[in-house]
């Protein structure tokens, strides 16, 4: 009962301190259950010496009673064999068969001696046996909470080790991906970045005088192109409508009328 107990507080430690540590405390607990059995089945051994000894004195208690009673019968016939001579007047055969009864008697004084004595025995095996029973069923019940206990410690264990993976996954998602891969901030400033240097040379372009040349040369072109398409009215007959930057010339006249 002891060593049951004392491997329970065992297996609590294990679990309390047993995530901290290097060893596994799964491996822990297993260790814990088996040494738990093992000195079990040392008691349930124990147990049944003690018991098969209390059987071992009563069969020979059983022997000593037979023996005492056939001595005890042995007596009372060589009495009566006695008796029954001496009536018939044979000295010798009474004075035979009364020695043949001392002789008994004095057989039946040790199986007396022999009987109480394995009566003592007996009975102290008797509660030794008794005793040793009910060590093994208390131990046994132990050991069955000891198994259950165990469980719930594997299952506390297994909670504590996912609880364990859920934690590294969740720091790992606040670090960076890679320490030598771009973050988004990263990635957004190059972005602005080129397309900041894409319009300043955009700007640049059209300051220059190339840039001014062929802004000239496309309105000229534009101013071409609504000259043939005045024509094009002109020969179909059709009426003249009003160029988009005229419209758009009178929509800013009007914003800006009072």
């Amino acid at each position: 009962m002891g060593t049951i107990r004392r491997f329970a507080g065992y297996l609590r430690m294990s679990v309390i301190g047993g995530v901290e540590r290097r060893i596994d405390p799964g491996l822990q607990l297993e260790q814990a259950v088996s040494e738990a059995r093992r000195q079990d089945v040392e008691l349930r051994t124990q147990a049944a010496r003690v018991i098969a000894l209390r059987t071992e004195i009563e069969l020979r208690l059983d022997r000593a009673v037979d023996d005492r009673e056939k001595l005890h019968d042995h007596a009372a016939a060589a009495l009566r064999e006695a008796d029954a001579a001496a009536r018939r007047g044979d000295a010798a055969t009474a004075e035979k068969m009364t020695r043949g009864a001392r002789a008994a008697a004095v057989r039946l004084e040790v199986a007396d001696a022999t009987v109480e004595g394995l009566k003592l025995q007996y009975v102290a095996a008797r509660e030794q046996a008794e005793q040793a029973k009910l060590a093994v069923e208390e131990n046994a019940l132990e050991l069955e909470r000891l198994s259950a206990r165990r469980l719930e410690l594997v299952s506390k264990l297994e909670q504590a080790k996912l609880q364990e993976q859920v934690n590294r996954a969740v720091a790992g998602l606040r670090r960076p991906v890679d320490s030598g891969a771009p973050t988004l901030d990263d990635i957004e400033l190059r972005i602005e970045r080129r397309m900041a240097l894409a319009s300043a040379a955009a700007e640049l372009e059209s300051a220059s005088p190339e840039g001014q040349r062929r802004e000239l040369e496309r309105s000229l072109t534009e101013v071409a192109a609504d000259r043939r398409l005045s024509q094009m009215r002109e020969e179909l007959g059709l009426s003249a409508t009003v160029e988009p930057n005229a419209l758009e010339a009178r929509r800013d006249d009007s914003l800006d009328a009072p």
